[in-house]
């Protein structure tokens, strides 16, 4: 393990580093896994390599690799956006993208390891995400976990030729505590 930060049975999380930006890039621009992120606009090396200079200096972000523990190979990001310290909560989000290691159970333990981190560590007390409704694999991950969709922005997300509605979801450290999520 290379800089390891939160260290799961499978795989563990650690800083996004500039290196990492020639493998992040082609996962955004994608046009499968680009369904699921809410930017529409390509992105280059040196626009992701920007992205991680100003995440790893940002008070309000915490954004880091997904890497498999077995031969440190990077498999996706994830992280917390808009961290309010003051109201102690923040926004998620994740993205395995090589596609082999999809529906893996990856994506679960990254984001039960994020979560226990954020409770137990960073006292916050609201974890909120944005999924888009046919994100339905997500969905699933964020329900295991103990999310709940507490709303619905009604045709934000413009797609495909049609308009999509995102779901809002989130979990409180109450419902953490009892869950055993």
């Amino acid at each position: 393990m290379i800089n390891a930060f939160l260290v799961g049975s499978k795989i563990y999380l650690r800083p996004l580093e500039r290196d990492d930006a020639p493998v992040i890039a082609p996962w955004i621009n994608d046009p499968e896994s680009r369904r699921m992120f809410r930017t529409n606009k390509p992105v280059n090396i040196q626009n992701e390599i920007d992205f991680i200079d100003r995440a790893g200096t940002s008070e309000h972000d915490l954004v880091l690799a997904i890497v498999l523990k077995e031969n440190d190979h990077l498999i996706g990001f994830t992280g917390f956006h808009e961290i309010d310290f003051r109201n102690r909560h923040c926004l998620f989000g994740i993205g395995i993208g090589d596609v082999e290691f999809q529906s893996k159970g990856h994506g679960t333990e990254a984001t039960r390891l994020l979560v226990d981190h954020a409770f137990a560590t960073m006292n916050l007390n609201r974890i909120q995400l944005l999924v888009y409704e046919y994100n339905e694999r997500a969905i699933r991950v964020y329900d295991r976990i103990g999310f709940t969709k507490e709303g619905v922005l009604r045709q934000e997300n413009y797609r495909e030729g049609r308009y999509w509605d995102t779901w809002v979801m989130s979990i409180l450290r109450e419902e953490w505590k009892k869950g055993g999520f």
